[in-house]
């Protein structure tokens, strides 16, 4: 028995070496400002972000836990996004035919500016992404689905708020029936003791496959290079960028104009890609690939 057991050893080392099991610990993520590819990234939380961009799919390897202490996972609906807070719920829609899900965002990344999400393989099936494992995605995210995902884990934000005391009543007797006072009520105030039971329901980390068909926008792709809420900024901010030849949009948000400096149109990913080092090799703080859909294009044309 032990000559075999030393056989079975030195044909598989991997089976008689202890690995320590990775342990998940799902918990809330925001994360300080980092940079990556040249541009800084700043993750705040949004609760109703709305972005358009290119996706890519994870390539291995991957440690074995997400950033926010959930278990990587190939065959899950998740994504990676640069600054949101983790996790989020949000609607995923491949732009280029129209397929949505649902993904659960519980990991930092992509490690470059080019990108806006990575999604897991399991995503990219059921969004039917092209053989070059990337497209052109919106992303909603859902406001109350990802408070719940938030609010269920350890380390989310949460107003202090002091439990109001207890207080039981007690009687003290002033005289007999009749009088004009027959007692007095007083209150003695004490803490309010720690319910019982658990501390909150499970979260629920797997999302379920649903697939909606919706009708396809491919758009156009562009390089937003800054955002201003005057004309006057935004003129300032193309002459001083005039080499890289850009544009300056008026587009609706909130009830509001804000004008976008931008570059572009361009028919292909890679066309954006080198847009995009462009405007990094020119000094541009944070630029980013976004997508204009045709809906978008009427709604600034107004």
């Amino acid at each position: 028995m032990i000559r075999l057991l030393a056989t079975l050893c030195a044909l598989l080392p991997a089976a008689c070496t202890h690995q320590p099991a990775v342990v998940p610990h799902p918990h809330y993520v925001l994360g300080a400002p980092y940079q990556v590819g040249g541009v800084w990234q700043y993750p705040r939380e949004n609760y109703n972000a709305v972005e358009t961009g290119v996706a890519a799919i994870y390539q291995a390897p991957h440690p074995a836990l997400t950033d926010d202490g959930e278990v990587f996972d190939q065959h899950a609906l998740a994504a990676a996004h640069p600054t949101l807070q983790l996790p989020a719920i949000a609607r995923l829609t491949n732009l280029e035919n129209g397929r949505q899900v649902l993904v659960r965002i519980n990991d930092r990344g992509p490690d470059t500016p080019h990108r806006l999400l990575l999604v897991t393989t399991r995503t990219a099936q059921l969004l039917e992404f092209p053989s070059s494992g990337v497209a052109r995605v919106r992303l909603e995210v859902m406001p109350s689905p990802t408070h719940a995902a938030v609010d269920s884990l350890p380390g989310a934000p949460s107003l202090p708020i002091a439990a109001a005391p207890r207080a039981p009543v007690q009687e003290t007797p002033l005289g007999p029936a009749g009088s004009p006072t027959a007692s007095i009520t007083t209150w003695k105030a004490s803490a309010a003791p720690t319910p019982a039971g658990p501390a909150g329901p499970v979260p629920v980390l797997r999302l379920p496959e649903t697939v909606t068909q919706t009708v396809p926008d491919p758009g156009s792709l562009w390089v937003q290079l800054a955002t201003f809420q005057s004309h006057r900024y935004a003129a300032v901010e193309r002459a001083r960028l005039a080499g890289l030849d850009p544009e300056i949009v008026a587009a609706p948000v909130d009830g509001q104009q804000e004008f976008r400096v931008r570059l572009g149109p361009f028919a292909t990913i890679s066309q954006a890609d080198a847009a995009l080092d462009r405007a990094i090799a020119a000094g541009v703080p944070d630029p980013r690939i976004t997508v204009e859909t045709g809906a978008d294009a009427q709604e600034f044309a107004r």
